[in-house]
C-alpha cells in the first residue's frame, strides 16, 4: 500500500507529497521517456521518508572528526554533502532537501537515460538533469516572505552546476543569519542546500533590532538545540546591511575558492550581492524551461 500522495498538475509535471517532502517534478523528451523517468520517481520516492526516519537520531547529531555510520544512500549523501562544513556547527539535515531532490533525480535519470532535461523541485531546492542544447531557466526568490521569482538565471549544460537551493530566516528551517534569501548554485542539490545554510548563518552582524530564540524552544526536535536563531529582523541601517552582507559575501567567497560552490546570490532588505558571475537575470523566461528556487 502506497504512503505518499501523488498528482499530475496541469502543465505536466509531477506532484509527489509524504509528509514534510513535497516534490514537484516535470521531466522533458519524448512521451515514453518522461512516462518511464516519473514511473522511476514515484517508485524511488514511495518509502524514502520511512527509510530517512530511520536513522533520524544519526541525522541530527552534528558532525565532528568521524563521519556517521548511515546506511541509506539519501542519508549518506546528506552527510557527505555536509562533511566539507564540519568546522562550522551543521548535521546532516542540512542537507535533506537537497538530498532527496537529488535521490529521485538519480532514479529517473538511470531509468530514462533518453531524457533532455528534467528538474526536481523540493521546496525551492531543485536537483537538475540538463543535456546540450537544452538549458533551464530557474526563477530566483529574493525574499523568501514573497516567495516569487523576482530574477532568473540559465543553466547550460556545460555548466557544472546540478543543484541549486535557498536559505534564509523566513525559509522552512531555521537560520542563525538575517539573509532573506541565499541562492547557491553547486554541482548538487545537497551541496547547494548546505553550502546555502553555511552563507546564510554567515549574512548576519550585532544590531537591536534582531530578536533570537532558542530552536528548541520554537520546535523541541530541532537539530539546532540551543543554538538561538533568528525570528525577527527590524529595521537595519544601510551600515547593517551592508556589513552583514559582507559577511555573507566572505564566506560565499571562500566556499567558491575551495570548489564547494559555483556562485551565490545574496539578499538582504532589498540589497543584492552575487558571486561566480553565474547568476544572470533573463527578462522572459521560457514557460516550458522554468523553475523555481
Amino acid at each position: 500500500m502506497k504512503t505518499h500522495q501523488r498528482a499530475h498538475l496541469a502543465d505536466r509535471r509531477l506532484h509527489l507529497q509524504e509528509g514534510p517532502i513535497d516534490l514537484v517534478i516535470a521531466a522533458f523528451g519524448g512521451p515514453r521517456a518522461v512516462a518511464c523517468a516519473y514511473a522511476a520517481a514515484e517508485d524511488r520516492f514511495e518509502g524514502l521518508l520511512a527509510e530517512l526516519v530511520s536513522e533520524l537520531r544519526l541525522l541530527r547529531q552534528p558532525l565532528d572528526h568521524q563521519p556517521p555510520s548511515l546506511k541509506g544512500a539519501t542519508a549518506q549523501r546528506m552527510a557527505r554533502a555536509c562533511w566539507a562544513f564540519r568546522s562550522h556547527y551543521i548535521t546532516p539535515m542540512a542537507a535533506v532537501a537537497g538530498a532527496v531532490a537529488d535521490t529521485i533525480l538519480l532514479a529517473m535519470v538511470e531509468a530514462s537515460p533518453r531524457l533532455e532535461r528534467a528538474y526536481v523541485n523540493n521546496g525551492g531546492d531543485i536537483a537538475v538533469h540538463l543535456t546540450p542544447d537544452n538549458p533551464l531557466d530557474i526563477g530566483v526568490v529574493p525574499s523568501l516572505a514573497k516567495a516569487y521569482p523576482e530574477g532568473f538565471l540559465r543553466l547550460e549544460a556545460d555548466s557544472p552546476a546540478r543543484g541549486i537551493a535557498t536559505s534564509g530566516w523566513r525559509g522552512r528551517s531555521f537560520s542563525l543569519g538575517i539573509a532573506d534569501a541565499v541562492t547557491v548554485l553547486a554541482r548538487s542539490a545537497a551541496e547547494a542546500d548546505a553550502a546555502a545554510t553555511i552563507i546564510a548563518n554567515a549574512v548576519d552582524v550585532k544590531d537591536a533590532g534582531i530578536i533570537r530564540r532558542p530552536a528548541q524552544e520554537l520546535d523541541p526536535d530541532s537539530d539546532l538545540g540551543d543554538l538561538r536563531v533568528t525570528v525577527d529582523v527590524g529595521p537595519l541601517s544601510p551600515e547593517a546591511i551592508a556589513a552583514a552582507l559582507k559577511n555573507g559575501l566572505g564566506m560565499a567567497r571562500a566556499l567558491q575558492a575551495e570548489g564547494l560552490i559555483e556562485g551565490a546570490l545574496l539578499a538582504l532588505a532589498g540589497e543584492w550581492r552575487s558571486v561566480g558571475g553565474v547568476v544572470a537575470a533573463l527578462p522572459s523566461p521560457d514557460p516550458a524551461r522554468h523553475g523555481r528556487a
